[in-house]
């Protein structure tokens, strides 16, 4: 028995990231972590940094989303995502660098390191390093 399928489209400020038919998409909102499969109820959510899972009929991707916003209707689910990459397009070492940084801050004592500003780049480095080492 074929799974039902929806349109999945992932529009990144520069291009149409991702658009196929697929099974499931996984992802990080702010409110928890989401499965959607095909006649999810309609709804909108706010992207929280995590992995993005997609499963197509005959495989499943993975990406680095980092945030964004997600619309779902009954036939069709669209993320605009203000940063996603593939496993491939992450640059390793950039990521190390962020992390480094971002933990010299939050380890600083006083000053003005903005805590929240430093926890997210932390998080998104460390996501950007793991979809990068498990693809």
């Amino acid at each position: 028995m074929a799974e039902r399928l929806f349109r999945l489209e992932i529009i990144s400020p520069d291009k149409i990231f991702y658009s196929n038919d697929v099974v499931m998409a996984e992802y990080n909102t702010t409110e928890g972590e989401v499965g959607v499969y095909a006649g999810h109820i309609p709804m909108t959510q706010i992207i929280a940094p995590g992995r993005l899972t997609i499963t197509e009929e005959k495989e499943q991707k993975t990406a680095a989303l980092l945030s964004g916003f997600v619309e779902i209707t009954q036939d069709k689910m669209t993320i605009l995502a203000e940063s996603v990459e593939w496993p491939q397009n992450i640059d390793v070492e950039r990521a190390r660098e962020a992390k480094i940084r971002a933990e010299r801050r939050l380890g600083a004592p006083g000053g003005e390191t903005d805590i929240q500003r430093a926890e997210l780049a932390l998080k998104r480095a460390l996501i950007r390093l793991d979809v990068a080492d498990h693809s």
